[in-house]
């Protein structure tokens, strides 16, 4: 039975040895941290334009974070190509004969992937805070202000989660392009329309994205009607990842390689 520093290391070695995993990464880092400059130059520069409603419920930590929006898709693909690229290359099969414990095997592959998502989920976080409010000017706050390091560290594990449910989903499908086409529609498409449509709106509100976002909140925009905090969205976004996991392990378990 191998020991399970000798699994961590394994699958440690899997991913830093995959390019394309390790750059979906840091494209992640970099179209977060672009797209959220550009919105805070922006901001700063038409600051004059905005009216005084919109400049008291201004929220200049949210706006830090703009750029997720389309960041968080290569932490999908991460989450995906992560599980998914040992059974596209039939690697899955040897995997599990050196690792026949196919908890300890789904436990240390989560176990690297929530440390390279959590580590790269923080320093993207920090380093948009920070630069962007620098680019804000007079109009940025401060990460000492009330609420500010919450959200930020919010952030970072909102990046964290996002991997992880990804993961758990990439694992239940075992195809990158299946995973993919589930995944990409849910948050670019489904989850959207549901947050947006009057009729289902209400629904949106518990879906994974639309929860752990409003961590990433300071300011309670006006119009805003979601029944949770922004731990309690959070917590709500954990359980979708919990039930990913869950259902990802179970599909391990049960089913050949």
């Amino acid at each position: 039975m191998p020991s399970p520093s000798a699994v961590l290391h394994s699958e440690w070695t899997k991913v830093k040895t995959v390019r394309s995993t390790v750059w979906t990464l840091v494209a992640a880092l970099l179209v977060t941290l672009v797209i959220s400059g550009l919105f805070a130059v922006i901001t700063n520069s038409q600051w004059h334009t905005l009216s005084e409603q919109d400049r008291a419920t201004f929220d200049a930590t949210n706006l830090s974070f703009s750029g997720l929006w389309l960041g968080q898709l290569a932490l999908i693909v991460f989450g995906v190509l992560v599980v998914t690229s040992e059974y596209s290359t039939g690697m899955i099969r040897a995997s599990l004969a050196a690792v026949p414990q196919r908890g300890l095997f789904f436990f240390a592959k989560m176990a690297i992937t929530t440390g390279l998502a959590f580590v790269v989920g923080m320093a993207t976080s920090f380093i948009c805070f920070f630069v962007g409010q620098a680019l804000l000017g007079d109009h940025g706050t401060t990460i000492g202000a009330p609420g500010v390091l919450r959200a930020v560290f919010g952030a970072g594990l909102y990046m964290t989660m996002m991997v992880l449910f990804s993961a758990g989903v990439s694992m239940m499908f075992r195809s990158p392009m299946l995973s993919l086409g589930i995944l990409m529609p849910f948050f670019f498409l489904i989850s959207i329309i549901l947050g947006n449509a009057p009729v289902v709106k209400k629904v949106g509100k518990y879906l994974p994205d639309q929860a752990g976002q409003k961590i990433m909140q300071v300011v309670q925009p006006v119009d805003s009607d979601v029944p949770y905090g922004p731990w309690a969205g959070l917590g709500i976004m954990g359980l979708w990842v919990v039930a990913a996991l869950l259902g990802g392990y179970l599909v391990l378990k049960n089913r050949d390689a």
